[in-house]
């Protein structure tokens, strides 16, 4: 079946609006601490170049919410400052173009992959590398560096293997995932009757989810 669905891969909120810092289904009572840089205000682009400041000189140590905030500060001091260069500058201390560079594409992950960093299953430092991946590649990278247990190093090095036109397929299967693969947990009673109807059609179970949840996926 051929997909002609519109996937969003990139951030579609506004940059430097705590959409899943701010979400307490998410971060829970930390989302009151949801910071909003706004890189048309004077103020809040201080605060974004104070954050940055901080996060580039290693405050944040390894807090995944902080990392994200830091994150967007980087966004909205490029926005607000026009490019990294500038951003950089402004910022000083240990913030580079380089850092800004690579915090700011985090920011700017769709936000379904933006919400596994909050909720730890992504590691930001992970985050980083399937921000360098563009397209659907991203997607992918991202939901198999969750199901293969992926470790940051070998999220880099898919993402490197991609960025040199290697299927992601392919980069995957370097380290054992693969793409599309992942175990779910069944009722009994639906599990009898995928594996009976299965059965009855020769075919693998996998082909009745796959038909299940792309008919479910275009009703919604």
């Amino acid at each position: 079946m051929t997909d002609n669905r519109s996937i969003p891969t990139d951030r579609e909120s506004p940059v430097g609006a705590p959409v899943i810092r701010g979400d307490e289904s998410v971060t829970g009572t930390r989302a009151r601490e949801a910071v909003q840089f706004d890189p048309d205000d004077p103020e809040s682009l201080e605060e974004a170049a104070e954050t940055v400041r901080q996060f580039a000189g290693g405050a944040v140590d390894d807090d995944h919410l902080y990392m994200l905030r830091g994150a967007a500060a980087c966004a909205a001091l490029v926005r607000g400052e026009g490019s990294y260069k500038a951003a950089a500058e402004r910022a000083g201390s240990d913030a580079t173009v380089s850092f800004i560079r690579k915090w700011a594409r985090v920011h700017d992950l769709p936000r379904s992959v933006r919400k596994q960093v909050a909720l730890g299953a992504i590691a930001p430092t992970a985050a980083k590398h399937i921000a360098r991946v563009a397209g659907e590649a991203r997607l992918l990278l991202a939901w198999a560096a969750i199901d293969g247990g992926l470790t940051v190093r070998e999220v880099r090095s898919v993402a490197s293997s991609i960025n040199d036109d290697v299927p992601i397929h392919r980069a995957l299967a370097e380290f054992d995932v693969t793409l599309g693969q992942l175990e779910v947990t069944l009722s009994p009673p639906a599990y009898r009757d995928l594996r009976r109807q299965a059965s009855i059609e020769g075919i693998e179970p996998g082909e009745i989810i796959t038909d299940a949840l792309e008919e479910y996926i275009e009703t919604e």
